[in-house]
């Protein structure tokens, strides 16, 4: 049966999100502001939620209406045929937002859709018992403009809980823009497979603030092929409707997909040595550990010594940020390798505003992204491509 799927995305990334379900094979009807809407079966669930790296949930579209009422909320969700999904023993549990709309009590909002629901699930089942002992269905509404958006929860936890986030540190990156981040940069696995099959050396790919070494896992990942959602579960795992054999079918292809092979050079430093533990732990729990060098180091120390590479970083910043003197240290070492080698690019997450005048260049691209609830910039350097022609590369957007 074919859905409406809905791949939720952090602001800034929904033109990434909707090139990663093109390229799993899926029709996007429609990208907005924080959603990539597609079209999708049974399996495209399956499919989504287990090799989505940048999106935040995936969510199965019941319905879509127009209501000022309480009554006619209650009429239009009744009327959706919930039996297709839910069975007699479901959990329903309803969460959701409203936002300039008439009906702006989500309390109300989430009592009267949860009665129409089972209203409609006793006529169907012809029962008034629902004990709620089975699978959870989470049913998330959405009101905007008097616009009400219903949907099924597919994922569960957010996809950006990959599972091998074991140890952690102040402000960590979420594991979905760090995906985005590399998937925005040079180093990206098709780069990785060019360099390989033209028996050269691949680019080594730094993280000079590592942290908890999630742009760096995230990368390895990417270039192992390793599906992000195969060592965790989802929600729609346990539900009726969504075969148990995809799961079983679309893992074992997960794991057929992954690729041990390709040659990788990641390194990441941290000063702090508590963060370069961590960075190891979780890349030991991701399987990874042996793609990735991680060092304490001071990266004012660091040294560009190959040929052609690439940095992507996350520096301190905002409330984030320590002392401000070893935040312009970073900075002024970054201004120096991109002087030293100008076959290195540079891609920086900040919301430092005075970046590039720090680094006295104007960045190539910009990118403006959410990290949390702050709001920042994806400055973006580029080197020079790994050629003789020595013709600057142009990153897909």
């Amino acid at each position: 049966m074919k859905y409406e799927l809905i791949a939720t995305a952090t602001f800034g990334l929904e033109a990434v999100v909707k090139r990663e379900v093109e390229a799993l094979g899926y029709k996007v009807l429609r990208t907005e502001d924080g959603r990539v809407t597609y079209e999708g079966d049974e399996r495209a669930i399956v499919r989504s939620n287990l090799w989505l790296r940048c999106a935040d949930r995936v969510y199965l579209k019941a319905a879509e209406f127009e209501a000022v009422t309480f009554e006619e909320l209650f009429q239009l969700v009744r009327g959706i045929a919930w039996e297709r999904y839910l069975p007699v023993d479901a959990s329903i549990v309803v969460v959701g937002t409203a936002v300039k709309s008439t009906l702006m009590s989500v309390p109300s909002c989430q009592s009267i859709i949860k009665k129409a629901i089972i209203e409609r699930l006793a006529a169907f089942y012809v029962t008034n018992r629902f004990p709620e002992t089975g699978a959870e269905y989470k049913v998330r509404f959405a009101v905007l403009r008097d616009r009400v958006t219903v949907m099924l929860d597919t994922s569960g936890a957010g996809l950006h809980k990959r599972g091998y986030r074991v140890a952690t540190v102040e402000a960590p990156i979420k594991e979905t823009l760090a995906a985005a981040l590399v998937m925005l940069s040079y180093w990206r696995e098709g780069a990785m497979r060019r360099e390989a099959a033209a028996d050269r050396e691949p680019r080594m790919l730094v993280d000079t603030c590592c942290g908890s070494g999630t742009i760096l896992i995230e990368a390895a990942l990417m270039a192992r092929g390793i599906a992000p959602g195969l060592n965790r579960t989802f929600a729609a795992e346990r539900w009726d409707f969504v075969p148990e054999q995809d799961w079983k079918e679309e893992r074992k292809a997960a794991y057929d997909a992954i690729d041990y092979d390709a040659p990788l050079l990641i390194k990441g430093f941290d000063i702090s040595a508590k963060a370069i533990a961590a960075a190891r732990a979780n890349a030991e729990e991701a399987g990874v550990l042996d793609d990735i060098s991680f060092s304490r180091m001071d990266m004012r120390k660091f040294r560009a010594s190959e040929d052609y590479g690439v940095i992507v970083t996350n520096p301190p910043y905002g409330e984030r940020i320590g002392r401000d003197e070893t935040l312009q240290g970073i900075y002024q070492r970054l201004r120096e390798i991109l002087r030293e080698r100008p076959t290195w690019s540079l891609f920086v997450i900040t919301a430092d505003k005075d970046l590039e005048r720090v680094l006295g260049r104007k960045a190539d691209r910009r990118r403006k992204l959410y990290n949390g609830r702050i709001e920042t910039t994806y400055y973006q350097f580029f080197g020079e491509k790994p050629e003789p022609s020595g013709t600057p590369e142009r990153t897909v957007q």
